[in-house]
């Protein structure tokens, strides 16, 4: 049996927390009064789980899967962007480290399902 909503999908759950996350980190300590990275950081982590219910939506496996590979992108932004801010001392070790492994996780979470959705009906690629 198929998901209902997207609010079932086991992926879209771990993106909503992801983001809910960053959004209680990046409020408080350095990030306060670095506006830039702190709302490129939330847009990103947003990004994700918005993407992931707005492709879901359109009720079209080409389109979830092309919302899925911009979603990637996302990820890929927010590592960076967790990286740099790492770097710059906003983030300690351990904090980086969970948040990266997560966006990891997500990752290849959003990786099986896109390959699962193209198994189901070959899309022109």
């Amino acid at each position: 049996m198929g998901y209902q909503t997207f609010k079932e999908l086991k992926v879209w759950q771990e993106a909503r927390n992801l983001a809910i996350e960053i959004y209680k980190i990046t409020e408080k300590g350095k990030f306060s009064s670095d506006f830039g990275l702190k709302s490129h950081i939330q847009r990103s982590a947003l990004s994700i789980a918005s993407n992931i219910a707005e492709g879901y939506e359109r009720n079209s496996d080409k389109e979830f899967v092309r919302f899925l590979l911009i979603l990637r992108g996302s990820i890929s932004e927010l590592r960076t962007q967790l990286e740099i801010a790492f770097e710059v001392g906003y983030l300690n070790k351990k904090c980086f480290e969970e948040l990266d492994d997560k966006c990891q996780k997500i990752g290849a979470m959003i990786t099986r399902l896109i390959q699962h959705r193209k198994s189901r009906h070959p899309i022109n690629r």
